[in-house]
């Protein structure tokens, strides 16, 4: 486990032997080190906070969850869909450590664009960090009340869900301006 904390970008976490509690132990260390208590993790100057908390879940644990589970659908005994977020991620654990290294320093082939996405019929500014050449976006959307951003999520994009395709298609359509 201490050893998933000195990899680096783009060294992938070692965590398929690991225990589920070593798991946790292993990503909540990187987790704590690189955003819960880095208190001056700023993109351009922009600090960056979690989101909100949400269903009785602390903020911090909202974004933990956000960083290393995937979204699942489920249905409900009446047919409703039901989001969940109680599934690791592999590529997302694996490359937890990513996010600081991409936020701090916001260089190299890494593609930093603003897009307009559309959330439950809202128009939502958000600002990508892409690096292209790790298929791996980092998503980030302006604090309203401040000149701050919220970390939303990160995932390393896929064929399977569109992600590649669909980071493209933004692309092309992206805000003349960086949020």
């Amino acid at each position: 486990m201490p050893l998933n904390l000195i990899k680096i970008y783009n060294q992938l976490l070692e965590l398929n032997h690991l225990t589920e509690v070593q798991k946790t132990t292993s990503l909540k260390g990187i987790f704590n080190r690189d955003i819960e208590n880095n208190e001056t993790l700023s993109f351009r100057t922009k600090l960056i906070r979690p989101m909100k908390k949400a269903d009785g879940q602390s903020a911090m644990d909202v974004l933990f969850n956000h960083l290393t589970k995937e979204t699942i659908e489920i249905k409900d005994d009446k047919g409703n869909t039901i989001k969940s977020r109680t599934n690791w991620d592999n590529y997302r654990c694996e490359r937890l450590h990513w996010i600081r290294h991409h936020i701090e320093r916001a260089t190299g082939s890494l593609i930093i664009f603003s897009y307009i996405d559309r959330v439950k019929g809202k128009d939502k500014p958000r600002t990508y960090l892409y690096d292209k050449a790790e298929q791996y976006v980092i998503i980030l959307e302006p604090y309203r009340t401040s000149h701050d951003y919220y970390l939303l999520t990160a995932y390393h994009l896929t064929k399977e869900k569109g992600g590649i395709k669909q980071i493209q298609q933004k692309l092309k359509n992206k805000l003349a301006e960086i949020l």
